[in-house]
């Protein structure tokens, strides 16, 4: 993708049903007469003349189908939506996260991090009773270390008496 304010290329996850279902738009496009090639952009318009689906086409497709469905989503309810589930995910670091938004300071993910008064409750309880855990059953004290002789022997000229 590009970046809207650096314009820099990225390329970012997706998982392989997007690829499947890109595709799948391409192929039906193309028997349409869009054009194809490497250097075409990605998205166009469904009406003729082919345009590239830029971001104010895409809105206003949006706000079309929020007029039939009584809604009122925006593209970047979108990518709220993908950062809520993203940063809910515990194996998913939040410098992973903040690399794919695109922006330049890790606490602007802030925004996104609201814990239920449950969830923080039951966070609170399960690290006191790790603590807990950890005095009752201390792990046992490393064990010294055990030098091979004969390596004694060759760096210090001889056996140790």
């Amino acid at each position: 993708m590009i970046r809207k304010g650096t314009r820099a290329n990225q390329e970012l996850p997706a998982t392989p049903d997007a690829f499947v279902w890109l595709r799948l738009y391409q192929e039906e496009a193309w028997k349409k007469g869009v054009p194809r090639g490497r250097r075409q952009p990605l998205w166009w318009t469904l009406r003729r003349p082919w345009r590239p689906l830029e971001y104010d086409a895409a809105r206003m497709m949006f706000n079309r189908a929020n007029d039939i469905l009584g809604s009122n989503w925006t593209l970047h309810d979108l990518r709220h939506t993908a950062t809520f589930l993203m940063l809910d995910d515990p194996s998913m670091p939040p410098v992973y996260v903040q690399h794919i938004l695109g922006h330049k300071y890790l606490s602007t993910l802030d925004i996104y991090s609201r814990p239920t008064r449950d969830d923080v409750i039951t966070a609170g309880l399960a690290h006191h009773a790790r603590q807990q855990q950890r005095r009752e059953n201390p792990p046992p004290a490393p064990a010294a270390p055990a030098y091979n002789p004969d390596s004694l022997n060759v760096l210090f000229g001889g056996p140790l008496t």
